[in-house]
């Protein structure tokens, strides 16, 4: 098959050389671009702990999506989801005593009580060992290559892990996938049955910007944390994973934030829907297809660096019909002074259906001396 390439001029400085975190593994993430802007050992399989219950999130606001879930249902924790380690997180839930989807999510993500997750586990799959089957089920659908769980609290054990890298891409999966449920996030504290609930997310005090997501502590590992914030219309994730406390973690997220937001621009390419170019059809009712994204386009750049920044566009030739809306057609790849930078799909923005027997018999011959 052969390939069209079209050259585009687009735009790029280089970045300050601020002090990196310490942390041994942390990776700094635009969700608006899908880019990773910072990391180091960020593909390194660790155990996540508490920070697995951002996936026990995203399968449980599925369910509550899909309606197999409502907030004010009731549920009665079970014996097995009571049985947790001296030091593991909870909210002191109590056998036989009934305790709503709601508070269970609200100590789950303000306390991350295991607990908690345990109960909305076996409310959504009957049991955790199946419930975590879904969560791996849904780590495989968003790409998560270096991930894969065996609970859903974060009990650390064998054959559960993730990565820094995983992390952020899940965080930015939760926030672009349930925008609603964000408020959760940001609280600095609840209550359950008379008992105060504190977020151990500490930056959600330091910083008004910040309003999420989950912290952890791994014996043998450190302190972590996931960190959402957002500036203006920015969005910027931070995953700090293994220092050495918990004070040393909250630094070390904001100082990656912080360099983030100063040191790095978006820069909307093409809006939703905008044709990048008219590519040529053959055998369809058309001879014409307009390519562009199925949405906004944004790459992610060091602060005023755009006159390096250029675009190469390869679409696959000859193109033939039929062919959907929002089927891929070719890749923009972008590149930062020449060197490889991000590879974007591009989508057909109209439907071609196929064309009569006749024209297709048109085409073929002018394909046969092409």
């Amino acid at each position: 098959m052969k390939y069209a390439v079209l050259l585009f001029a687009l735009i790029w400085l280089p970045a300050s050389a601020a002090a990196l975190p310490s942390a041994p593994h942390y990776a700094l993430y635009d969700p608006a671009s899908a880019q990773m802007l910072l990391a180091e050992n960020a593909d390194a399989r660790i155990a996540p702990g508490a920070l697995t219950q951002l996936m026990t999130a995203y399968v449980v606001f599925g369910a509550l999506r899909d309606g197999d879930l409502s907030l004010h249902r009731q549920l009665t924790p079970t014996q097995y989801a009571l049985r947790l380690q001296q030091k593991e997180p909870r909210m002191l839930l109590q056998s036989g005593v009934a305790v709503t989807v709601d508070e269970l999510l609200q100590g789950m993500i303000v306390q991350s009580a295991r607990d908690a997750a345990r109960v909305l586990a076996e409310a959504v799959a009957h049991h955790e060992l199946a419930f975590a089957d879904r969560m791996n089920a849904e780590a495989a659908r968003l790409g998560l290559r270096n991930t894969r769980f065996a609970n859903a609290g974060g009990t650390d054990e064998a054959g559960h892990y993730s990565s820094a890298r995983d992390l952020a891409v899940l965080a930015a999966a939760l926030l672009r996938d349930f925008p609603d449920q964000l408020p959760r996030y940001a609280r600095r504290r609840a209550s359950y049955n008379g008992i105060e609930l504190y977020n151990p997310n500490r930056l959600l005090w330091l910083d008004p910007y910040v309003d999420g997501l989950q912290t952890a502590q791994v014996d043998g590992l450190g302190f972590s944390v996931a960190a959402s914030a957002r500036r203006g219309q920015r969005r910027l994730l931070a995953v700090v994973i293994g220092t050495a406390s918990s004070g040393q973690r909250d630094s070390e997220a904001q100082r990656l934030l912080n360099r983030g937001f100063r040191e790095f621009e978006s820069l909307l390419l093409y809006r939703q829907k905008q044709p990048v170019k008219a590519v040529r059809v053959w055998k369809g009712t058309r001879d014409r297809l307009d390519i562009g994204f199925a949405a906004d386009r944004y790459v992610t750049l060091p602060l005023g660096a755009r006159e390096q920044l250029s675009a190469r566009l390869e679409t696959a030739e000859p193109l033939l019909a039929p062919v959907h809306a929002g089927q891929q057609i070719g890749i923009l790849h972008l590149a930062l002074d020449g060197q490889p930078l991000l590879d974007v799909p591009v989508v057909a923005l109209q439907s071609v259906p196929l064309a009569n027997v006749f024209a297709r018999g048109v085409d073929a011959m002018r394909l046969w001396f092409r």
